[in-house]
């Protein structure tokens, strides 16, 4: 099989497109025909092996993970001898990050609880764009943040796939929201709903006098004293991820905030594809849609990781892995 190999840290250059041999499934393991997968910060990060800290979990000189792709979509190949959920011939995708990545190949190996049909109305193009990022703005909207109807929000990083998912999940509360991003972004975020519209490069929403009751932040660039600041006062903050120093200041001084005020500031700690049958609901009924950029082929994977690392994208970046017919 054809798979983005891996081998060690750099540019998005490194990655190689190389014929390996296919997996085999475990006793749990179900072999997916991968038909489409996405690039994630994970992806941006593993490569470069930042923050550092990274290469202490996945190897200090060199990856120990050597397929990317957090994400997959595609058919199922085989199924392992005590898998009782799929069988071949079904359509799945899911959030494989827990399950050793992998997306970014013909063929990938996952857990059968990392995987869940997909409607026939959702093209693998679609699949592929939604477990990671609709469950991080889900977790952290519902779960985390305990949005109410009518509430005012702010989503900061809101172009890509977290922000124009979040986006109609909020509007589903009859929520008035505002979007953050670059300039690039905000016509086709307009577009999709968002009630205001800020170029985080010409105003720094935080010191603009707005108040929210609800911030979902994408990026994570400033102190959880300035988010404060942005909130209302029995507000509350929730951070999917972005800069590793701006993190662990939200880790250290966010319950701080909280204790000596009402606002609440919490980082989300993902549990990959809980609700994404939800999610299901939702698309199957119009609820939510995809935004994709792409889809680009499994070759160009390098060139849309370093493209969606410049953050130039908008909504998700698919790939799309076209199958040989001796695969």
């Amino acid at each position: 099989m054809k798979a983005i190999v891996f081998t060690k840290y750099g540019t998005p250059d490194v990655l190689q497109l190389r014929e390996i041999p296919k997996p085999t499934p475990k006793e749990d393991e179900v072999l997916i025909k991968v038909h489409a997968t996405a690039v994630n910060d994970w992806d941006w990060s593993f490569i470069r092996g930042r923050p550092y800290i990274l290469r202490l979990l996945f190897g200090l000189l060199k990856p120990k993970v050597n397929i990317l792709g957090v994400e997959a979509a595609g058919v199922v190949e085989r199924v392992g001898k005590n898998v009782k959920s799929f069988r071949p011939g079904d359509e799945v995708y899911g959030d494989i990050s827990e399950c050793g990545l992998g997306g970014f190949a013909e063929f990938v190996c996952v857990d059968e609880n990392a995987l869940i049909l997909k409607p026939a109305n959702m093209t693998f193009e679609e699949a592929a764009a939604i477990p990671h990022a609709t469950i991080l703005a889900l977790q952290s909207l519902v779960d985390r943040g305990k949005i109410q109807h009518g509430q005012k929000l702010l989503i900061n990083g809101a172009g890509g796939g977290v922000g124009t998912f979040g986006l109609q999940i909020a509007k589903l509360y009859g929520s008035e929201v505002t979007g953050v991003d670059s300039a690039g972004k905000l016509d086709m975020m307009r577009s999709i709903g968002f009630d205001l519209v800020i170029d985080y490069t010409k105003e720094d929403f935080t010191k603009n006098g707005n108040r929210y009751d609800l911030i979902l932040d994408a990026k994570t660039t400033r102190s959880p004293f300035a988010y404060a600041r942005s909130l209302k006062a029995n507000g509350t903050y929730v951070t999917v991820g972005g800069h590793l120093n701006r993190l662990f200041q939200i880790f250290c001084l966010g319950p701080w905030v909280s204790l000596f005020s009402k606002k609440k500031i919490r980082i989300l700690s993902l549990k990959p594809n809980k609700g994404l049958s939800y999610i299901n609901e939702l698309f199957t009924t119009g609820k939510i849609k995809c935004v994709i950029d792409g889809p680009y082929q499994l070759n160009e994977v390098p060139k849309a990781i370093q493209y969606f690392g410049e953050g130039k994208h908008k909504g998700k970046v698919v790939i799309t892995v076209k199958q040989n017919n001796n695969t």
